[in-house]
């Protein structure tokens, strides 16, 4: 097999593992409990807390654990958008994003919120001049990925945050799911952002929202305080632990990582070059981890099940969109439908190696002749 779809899940690193099975048989004790067992557990929650907080350059207080991504998102965005209720009920994103955003938007639209989604440009950014022009007084919320999903392209956190500057009323929420390890964090000027450590070699089950302190959120799981008075529940320590592990890694590691992928998606483009019917959508500019192609005249889907029964494993779309459909994020940069449904997405790893990449190029030769018409 030849794993190609690091965007979606990642393995889980030994020393993750380790964390987690550490603290799973050290802590048996609730750590809501106040026994010395309870205590012990309180203890070393707080521990990996701080560390975690340490790595970020944030406060301890302002991390909420979660079951992964997808919950932080759906806490972020209905938790401020229900909290602004008396400030209004407008909220902007962009069509770019998860489905988990994309579902918490539909949910408070059908709430009575009013939504608006930012055009993309050709380079796959979002257009700064018509956020300017469609804030208003009351915006509550503009949600916006950190790295998109499907091309890998970098969005401007830094510029959207000045912006913002001069709405305070309005909260700003990133969803940081494909940027950890990848790229820089830009948490100045931003109010909420959602991690999964499933994405950068941690354990599925997992999550972070981190919530600057100030920033008024309407919790959506009740039932006690926990850890944190916005997301009831017994604190998940081992799974903690191993997020702790996994974000160290990721961020000292970061830059060897990096150049490794770097060149793996420096020979990527090269070989692909050499077919005419391939068109790359990935700016240069993307995080090199991601590259997306479509083959013209082929559907994605039958190129993906193609190498899928070489046992070569990328995606079509994120792995949470819906079949059949087009690609959002690459019909917004190409303007070309037929184009959109060609598309799919390999995403490297420094995991992949050369040999693994030069037989996936054998395999593409192949499919390639064999699906496309010349």
């Amino acid at each position: 097999m030849i794993y190609l779809d690091y965007s979606a899940n990642t393995p889980s690193d030994p020393a993750v593992l380790k964390a987690f099975c550490r603290a799973e048989q050290q802590f048996c004790g609730n750590p809501n409990s106040t026994h010395c067992a309870g205590q012990a557990a309180q203890q070393e929650m707080a521990r990996v807390t701080d560390s975690i907080a340490e790595l970020l350059g944030i406060s301890p207080a302002e991390i909420i654990f979660t079951s992964g991504a997808s919950e932080s998102n759906n806490l972020a965005i209905k938790g401020v958008a229900q909290a602004s209720r008396h400030i209004g009920r407008h909220i902007i994103s962009t069509p770019l994003e998860h489905s988990s955003v994309g579902g918490s938007l539909t949910a408070l639209q059908n709430a009575g919120h009013e939504i608006d989604l930012l055009d993309i440009g050709r380079n796959g950014t979002v257009d700064l001049q018509q956020l300017q022009e469609l804030l208003r007084k009351d915006t509550v919320l503009v949600a916006l990925c950190a790295v998109d999903s499907e091309l890998g392209t970098v969005q401007p956190i830094a510029q959207v945050a000045e912006i913002l500057r001069g709405f305070p009323q309005c909260r700003f929420h990133v969803d940081a799911t494909q940027a950890v390890g990848k790229t820089a964090l830009v948490w100045e000027g931003v109010d909420t952002m959602s991690i999964a450590p499933h994405k950068f070699y941690g354990l599925n089950g997992s999550g972070l929202l981190l919530k600057r302190q100030g920033v008024a959120i309407e919790p959506q799981i009740h039932g006690g305080s926990s850890t944190t008075l916005y997301r009831s529940g017994t604190p998940a320590l081992s799974l903690a632990a191993s997020t702790e592990t996994a974000l160290r890694l990721a961020l000292t590691q970061q830059s060897q990582r990096v150049q490794a992928v770097q060149s793996l998606n420096a020979a990527l483009r090269a070989f692909l070059a050499q077919y005419p019917a391939v068109r790359i959508n990935s700016p240069q500019n993307a995080v090199p981890h991601i590259l997306n192609l479509s083959v013209q005249g082929v559907k994605g889907t039958a190129f993906q099940q193609a190498l899928s029964k070489q046992g070569v494993c990328v995606s079509v779309k994120s792995a949470c969109s819906s079949d059949g459909t087009p690609s959002k994020a690459v019909f917004a940069v190409s303007r070309d439908r037929k184009n959109a449904l060609s598309s799919w997405r390999i995403s490297l790893s420094h995991l992949t190696t050369a040999e693994e990449l030069e037989h996936f190029f054998e395999i593409f030769g192949h499919c390639y002749h064999a699906l496309v018409k010349e």
